[in-house]
């Protein structure tokens, strides 16, 4: 089997892709590749979200690596990757994507649900969001 491989971690102001993504955990041996993608929504906590932008810690990218080994160790997992994006988004832009390959799907699917569900506990990325109503919030990833 092939061996285990982080091919692909960026913390980026420009836009992401999906293509990127499974191009990077593209692999014969895979039989199962699982993409998260999360977008921008028009709201939270009941109301309208016009915009947000999103700000890492200089030390987000190590961080994001230490994740990533962490997952990368199981040996079901072939290939991994995964992105999020800093700056302004609009309403419907991609802020993460995350893609994990595996032997089989259960095992990617378990992947990449720790791999999102990690980067978003242990990354420190944080959200300004932008209501319709003026106010805003700064949300905390970790």
């Amino acid at each position: 089997m092939t061996q285990t491989v982080i091919r692909l971690l960026d913390i980026r102001a420009e836009a992401l892709s999906a293509d990127e993504v499974l191009a990077a955990i593209a692999d014969p041996a895979a039989g199962g590749t699982a993409l998260f993608i999360g977008t921008v929504r028009n709201h939270d906590h009941d109301q309208s979200v016009d915009a947000l932008g999103y700000e890492a810690h200089p030390d987000a990218l190590a961080r994001l690596r230490e994740v990533a080994e962490e997952i990368a160790a199981d040996s079901r997992v072939i290939a991994l990757a995964a992105i999020h994006r800093t700056g302004d988004l609009a309403i419907g832009d991609a802020a993460v994507i995350v893609g994990v390959s595996a032997a089989h799907r259960d095992a990617a699917f378990e992947a990449s649900r720790r791999l999102i569900d990690d980067l978003k506990a242990k990354v420190p990325i944080w959200k300004h969001q932008r209501f319709s109503d003026g106010a805003t919030e700064w949300v905390g990833a970790c």
